[in-house]
């Protein structure tokens, strides 16, 4: 009789047991058995910024961030899903689980690497300056009072101009405020210095190429920039084996040269990097 309840309680212990694991539903685990038990991983991003992570003519999901994450799912063998968000809810999408990782040309800020488990670095966004005349020559912040300068209106270019300090310490944006000009669109800002209305444009690295890659007669690069901004993907907080899992396969995409063709393809030159903080 004692033996018949002890084989009693234990089946009854058992089914216990499978049920908390049920109604848990994989919640308990976390980082990469976590993304491996739901049987997929699940990409948080603002489908509205291009050239990273946009959407067609056609409304098909495109963008640099794209197929560089469907590649990294193939070389975890992974489904990979993309779910669009609210880009100012991202850390709460994120530590809810109802995402795995932000990627989406994020900046890999003092602030995120303190916030959430961020990958090594994998793309350098500078801040740089951008002409279609040859004879442009910006070696310095102090030959920007030389040329009439476009951006955009209330983007980080612009922020960085602001902000930007010497050597010194100095804010030097009022040296050359008075030769910049700002656009609604960087379409306009291109089409104005096409038509040799301005003379250089400052523009996010990214979004410059991914232009330039689109124009016939090409852009070049200045020799002065504003300044790194790095982009990484960003896992849960603690979630290091999942981010470590990413950057990995960027790894592996890098030297097999997938990662060089898909920047080509987007941007027509090869900006992917992969470096520690």
């Amino acid at each position: 009789m004692k033996k018949l309840l002890a084989i009693l309680m234990a089946v009854l212990l058992s089914a216990a047991l499978l049920a908390g694991c049920a109604a848990d539903g994989g919640q308990s685990l976390s980082g990469w058995d976590y993304v491996k038990d739901n049987g997929k991983l699940i990409i948080g991003l603002d489908d509205t910024f291009a050239p990273m992570g946009f959407r067609d003519e056609s409304g098909s999901l495109v963008g640099f961030d794209i197929d560089l994450a469907n590649e990294v799912a193939q070389v975890l063998d992974i489904e990979i899903e993309f779910k669009p968000i609210d880009w100012n809810s991202k850390e709460v999408e994120l530590s809810s689980k109802r995402i795995d990782c932000i990627w989406n040309g994020m900046s890999a800020t003092p602030a995120r690497q303190g916030e959430m488990a961020l990958t090594k670095k994998y793309l350098n966004n500078r801040l740089v300056i951008m002409a279609i005349n040859p004879d442009v020559s910006i070696a310095g912040v102090e030959d920007l009072k030389n040329y009439n300068i476009g951006t955009q209106a209330d983007s980080s270019a612009l922020e960085a101009m602001q902000t930007y300090e010497d050597s010194d310490g100095n804010k030097v944006f009022d040296s050359f405020k008075d030769m910049l000009k700002e656009y609604g669109t960087y379409d306009e800002v291109i089409l104005d210095m096409q038509a040799g209305r301005i003379d250089c444009m400052v523009v996010d690295e990214v979004l410059g190429e991914y232009k330039n890659s689109k124009l016939t007669e090409k852009m070049i690069i200045c020799d002065f920039n504003f300044g790194d901004d790095f982009y990484a993907i960003g896992c849960r907080k603690g979630e290091t084996d999942l981010a470590d899992k990413i950057s990995g396969a960027i790894k592996t995409l890098i030297d097999n040269g997938t990662a060089k063709t898909i920047s080509e393809k987007w941007f027509g030159v090869n900006i992917v990097i992969l470096e520690d903080y």
